[in-house]
Order: C-alpha cells, then structure tokens, then sequence
C-alpha cells in the first residue's frame, strides 16, 4: 500500500513464491521473461482513476442473491468468507475494491469458454464485489464452490477456491489472488 510518506512500497519478492513454477503448466508462459525492474510510480497512477464506491449494489457482495431471479437462491452449502485487507505495516486498509469470482458448487463458471460439463446454477452468477470498511473489514456470502477438471496434467483437478482481486490506494496496486478451503484433499496436487 502506502508508506508514511504516501509512497507506494515496493513489493518484496523475497517473500512471494516464484512466478516460474514448471509443474503449473501456464506459469510457463506467464511468467516474466527478463530481469524484473522496480520504477516509482507517477502521481498518476497513485490517485486515479479511481472508482466510485457508491457504484455498488446492495447485494454485490451477497452472489447467493446477486444473480438469483425474484424468491430464488443459489444452490450450494452456504458460507461466509470475511477478512482484513492489511497493509505491510500489519494495519488495515479501508476503502479498498474487492472483486471476487468463482465456481458453482457443482465446480462451472459461467463463461463462454467454460468446457467443463457440469451444469450451471440459472441462479449464481459467481462473482460480486465489495469495499473494505474502516478497519479494512470485508464479508460476502457465497456457496462453497466445487473442485474442477483443468488440463494441466492427466486427471488434474483444481481444489474448491475463491479468487481475488484486490485494488489498493491506487489502481496501479493490484492483486490477484485465490483463497483456498482448509482440509480440501485436492489442494496437495494443485501446483
């Protein structure tokens, strides 16, 4: 996030796993090719552009309902997933964008180049939004989403997972990132 001063900190990839990790397949060609080269920001891309909070439904971060038609509801065992947004300093951030998508329980997104052939959910969107609160506070209901095939190897499957992405101060700080279900007997294979 920010540093006393209203830098952005650098990030410290001592400390972030590999962006080259050969057993997942698409970190191969997602991965930077060259040496990796640290820039101050501009003051443009610390203060815009910025989003308007006040662009947020009353249910975006509630995917058990967001996308449901009048007295439905998405199918699934229900959860809610709530956290903190902290900055390097160990404080919450406020204000801060989070967009969170996923699978149905029944492990399908909704998009076009879904091949997986498990139904879709006619009322779960799976995917909402949602803006930390003073303390860098958030919550969203959701269904647990299910395990997936995905082409990495023979028989791979991906454990249940959330991703994340989480816009800073500025929407040159971004983060994308999944959480994951403790216990899941999946996670163990999924590189």
């Amino acid at each position: 996030m920010t540093d006393q001063n209203g830098a952005f900190f650098h990030r410290d990839r001592s400390w972030h796993p590999p962006a080259l990790a050969p057993a997942y397949k698409t970190s191969v060609v997602r991965s930077p090719q060259k040496a990796l080269i640290s820039m101050n920001t501009t003051l443009s891309e610390q203060t815009g552009p910025v989003f308007g909070h006040n662009m947020l439904g009353a249910l975006d971060n509630d995917l058990i309902l967001n996308y449901a038609a009048e007295g439905e509801m998405a199918i699934g065992q229900r959860i809610i997933v709530h956290g903190r947004v902290l900055d390097q300093n160990g404080r919450g951030v406020p204000g801060v964008l989070l967009e969170f998508w996923q699978a149905n329980a029944g492990g399908r997104y909704r998009h076009k180049k879904e091949g997986y052939l498990a139904p879709l959910d006619p009322n779960f969107g799976g995917c909402g939004r949602t803006v930390t609160d003073a303390n860098g506070g958030y919550s969203l209901r959701t269904v647990k989403p299910g395990a997936y095939p995905w082409p990495n190897g023979v028989n791979d499957w991906r454990p249940a997972h959330i991703h994340f992405s989480v816009f800073g101060q500025g929407f040159a700080q971004r983060l994308i990132t999944q959480m994951y279900f403790e216990g899941d007997p999946l996670i163990w294979k999924c590189p």
